[in-house]
């Protein structure tokens, strides 16, 4: 797509980084058969194409309007466009830039600003885990759409940690919001890893990726976090303390296991973060990329696998953002448990999207109500996925149990 950058963007990092994106789309359209909001909304703007129709006449200097970043918005940050896309348009770099010029040019309501900045400080705050048991315990008062964001407070075992040590040694990022929403999810994970012989250390300086702060427009705010992250890991990952090595970094939220991965490309611009950025990009892991090697060793220790079908819920953070599909199926499946994917539409998001249930709940919610049209027929046990978002989304709409996979596996072992 040819592209005449407006003055103001031709030197800067933003504008080349985005010219050379725009170079590659031939504005095919095939994009917009997979874009989720497109498929609710039919509007060729809702769509990738037409987003990017947008963004290109905003870089080449286009007056900015309330409409562009209306649109922006309704974006998911899927990135299903990515894995359809035969040019391999990075969209989701794209589309990052684009929200941040836009946003720059476009005062926002107030109120809309005031819900941006809750989410952004308090999600990552050190008073979201008191405020969330305040809301377990008044969860029977809350208003349904309070509710839907409160999940109910986690069993005894969800707090159970091992505390056996291991030659084999992993770091794990617990999260900002997991371990007060879904605490298990942390613990089940260092309970299966420990049952293969790799022990769980966890960083105390280490916090949110970063991807909520990026992902609402607060880059300088991103990055921080991520240069935090990076100095609290990186003692353990050249063996410099008293624990040893560590051989990966993993990650059982797949939305942090994305943001992480990309440390390397959000850092390149800094000389004192580059190497460091890129090296813990490199040894991180979804969780599910240790099935393989965990299969061999679980296999003796699992007792008998409940009956009843699995229905797995890939998140677009794993099977669009990673590039990683069908691991969780397949290996699960070596284990004993049957695990299917929806009839259809699996490619699809569910809409929930970090913040977006939050910020765009109309569509979250007619996209969470369409994803488990797909996955209830099969009549499964539970529903199982791999993010704490999509597992507490679609969980407000169903009875069956949301679980993540590692939580299935972890509840066979016991």
């Amino acid at each position: 797509m040819q592209t005449q950058l407006a003055a103001e963007f031709k030197n800067t990092r933003a504008g080349q980084q985005a010219e050379a994106i725009l170079r590659k789309c031939v504005h095919c359209g095939f994009c917009t058969a997979t874009c989720p909001t497109y498929q609710l909304l039919g509007d060729e703007l809702d769509g990738p194409r037409g987003r990017i129709y947008l963004m290109k006449q905003v870089l080449e200097g286009a007056p900015v309007t309330r409409s562009t970043q209306v649109h922006l918005d309704r974006c998911l940050s899927c990135r299903n466009c990515e894995s359809t896309c035969p040019r391999g348009v990075q969209y989701g770099q794209l589309v990052d830039i684009g929200r941040q010029i836009v946003d720059q040019r476009v005062e926002r309501p107030a109120a809309e600003k005031a819900k941006r900045w809750l989410l952004k400080e308090g999600l990552t705050s050190s008073l979201f885990g008191p405020a969330m048991k305040l809301g377990q315990w008044l969860r029977p008062l809350l208003p349904a759409a309070l509710k839907n964001k409160v999940p109910a407070a986690g069993g005894a075992r969800a707090h159970q940690w091992p505390t056996q040590a291991h030659e084999r040694k992993v770091l794990m990022l617990l999260g900002c919001v997991q371990p007060a929403m879904m605490p298990n999810i942390n613990s089940a994970t260092a309970r299966v890893l420990d049952a293969a012989g790799i022990q769980t250390l966890v960083a105390d300086g280490a916090g949110c990726c970063g991807a909520i702060r990026s992902h609402l427009n607060d880059s300088e705010g991103g990055l921080a976090d991520m240069r935090r992250n990076i100095d609290a890991w990186w003692p353990l990952v050249e063996g410099l303390t008293s624990a040893g090595r560590v051989e990966a970094i993993v990650m059982n939220a797949s939305g942090c296991g994305v943001t992480v991965k990309e440390y390397g490309h959000a850092l390149a611009h800094d000389p004192d973060y580059a190497d460091k950025a890129r090296r813990i990009g490199e040894l991180t892991r979804d969780l599910s990329e240790m099935l393989p090697d965990l299969v061999a060793a679980l296999k003796p220790r699992l007792g008998r696998v409940d009956a009843g079908t699995l229905v797995f819920h890939p998140p677009c953070t794993l099977q669009h953002g990673q590039q990683l599909r069908g691991g969780v199926e397949r290996h699960l499946g070596e284990l004993g448990f049957e695990v299917q994917l929806a009839a259809s539409e699996s490619h699809l998001c569910c809409g929930s999207a970090g913040t977006y249930s939050v910020l765009q709940p109309e569509l979250a919610y007619a996209l969470r109500d369409r994803k488990l049209a797909q996955l209830l027929p099969v009549a499964p046990r539970a529903i199982i996925s791999a993010n704490i978002g999509c597992i507490q989304h679609l969980q407000s709409g169903t009875r069956t149990p949301v679980k993540h996979w590692i939580e299935v596996l972890d509840d066979a072992l016991a």
